[in-house]
């Protein structure tokens, strides 16, 4: 009965605390994106948009858009607001997040393709993040089975 109840607890809460924690790494990481040299990412994010957009957008532009949809999903995450639609923008931002590793590798790897640089690093957390998202896409956030339960 108690092991009963507690795995109905954990059901319920596990899912937000991924999301919570998610969405106050985007929150945290986006913000300081609106302040420039704020993020250590900065000049590679600015370099890999540049890449990716052949130049279309300029740098300040392309860094403050960044900043908004990062902080949007953080927003979003930690709010359980649009959660699905969320995630799948998360996933989509995170696979891009991997591009320096194909465009800059001199900027990621110390000795390409195993000894990363700090930038290097800074990505490879990216794939505990996917790992993530890819987890909260397959569960009911706790906001979701409350009004199931009610229906």
């Amino acid at each position: 009965m108690i092991k009963t109840k507690l795995h109905s607890i954990k059901e319920k809460i596990e899912p937000n605390l991924l999301a919570i924690s998610i969405g106050v790494v985007y929150l945290w990481f986006g913000s300081l994106k609106f302040f420039p040299s704020l993020s250590p990412a900065e000049g590679l994010a600015k370099n890999t948009i540049h890449a990716l957009t052949f130049g279309f957008l300029p740098d300040s532009l392309s860094i403050m858009l960044l900043a908004i949809m990062e902080v949007g999903i953080g927003i979003c995450l930690l709010l359980n607001i649009w959660r699905k639609q969320t995630i799948v923008v998360a996933l989509f931002h995170m696979a891009l997040t991997f591009a320096p590793l194909l465009l800059f590798p001199s900027e990621s790897f110390q000795e390409p393709p195993l000894v990363p640089t700090l930038l290097g690093q800074y990505i490879g957390k990216n794939f505990i993040i996917v790992a993530a998202l890819l987890s909260l896409m397959k569960r009911k956030s706790y906001r979701t089975t409350i009004i199931e339960n009610k229906s």
